[in-house]
């Protein structure tokens, strides 16, 4: 019996990880095996400290995902998402990697998906990629937290839009809106991708860890309790303690690249 493809294929090189969806029979729907298989790819990168993370479709995708399998969508009237979906573990995930993870965005992008491709830290998107989020067609529910992020990534005017229309719109408008960091031609798309991460990945990775968390936590709240900010407060005197904080002020003064090790 054949053995079937996996859903995602995670490869790493030079402290890149790739992950490719890899279920284009369903238009990388993102089923809750996907979902499993995504995060497992993650957690794996994560303990062999990638230092960014490139998430793609496969080359040449005219959809890189269709969003939320509608098949698993309950029919009972139960609420189909909740603190517990595949979706928000799936989010969750990508908010607290310690490491960058950029969206490297081909084809339309539906529903579900523009949630997990807006969680991404960056997304690098060719010219002719569209983004749509299509609950009010599907007549689904999204949940408070989904529009939160929604809200926070696109702003309130164009959030709106893309909710009540349901209708696609074109990576242009979303770039005017700073959400997109590049949009490129499709051949140009993996070179300029790869270059941003290989420039990410040639920084401290503590210090890319912390500035994440710094950002995602200010990004919820404009007042900081004592506990969170003694929390980032102790990162911080981590890396100042740091091999890789001494090798940064000697590369700078030995004017020659710094040779990061994440210790």
């Amino acid at each position: 019996m054949k053995q079937e493809e996996p859903l995602v294929v995670a490869t790493v090189s030079n402290s890149i990880g790739l992950i490719t969806l890899n279920n284009p029979l369903k238009q990388n729907a993102l089923s809750s095996d996907l979902i499993r298989d995504l995060c497992a790819a993650l957690e794996s990168m994560q303990s062999d400290e990638v230092r960014v993370v490139i998430l793609r479709a496969p080359a040449g995708s005219k959809v890189f995902s269709a969003g939320h399998d509608i098949r698993e969508l309950p029919t009972n009237g139960r609420d189909p998402l909740t603190y517990n979906d595949p979706l928000r573990l799936l989010v969750r995930t990508i908010e607290h990697f310690p490491s960058p993870v950029i969206a490297m965005v081909e084809g339309s992008v539906w529903g579900g998906a523009c949630e997990l491709v807006m969680s991404c830290d960056l997304i690098i998107a060719s010219l002719d990629s569209t983004f749509a989020i299509t609950t009010a067609k599907m007549g689904v529910p999204y949940n408070i937290s989904g529009i939160q992020n929604f809200l926070s990534t696109g702003g309130m005017p164009l959030c709106k839009e893309m909710l009540f229309t349901a209708q696609p719109l074109g990576v242009e408008r979303l770039l005017a809106r700073g959400i997109v960091s590049h949009a490129v031609p499709p051949e140009k798309l993996e070179a300029v991708t790869l270059e941003l991460a290989g420039k990410i990945a040639k920084n401290s990775p503590l210090v890319i860890s912390l500035l994440k968390e710094e950002l995602r936590l200010l990004s919820i709240s404009h007042n900081l309790g004592p506990e969170t900010f003694e929390r980032v407060q102790a990162m911080r005197r981590q890396i100042y303690d740091s091999d890789d904080y001494q090798e940064g002020i000697r590369s700078f003064f030995e004017r020659r690249a710094p040779d990061f090790h994440g210790r």
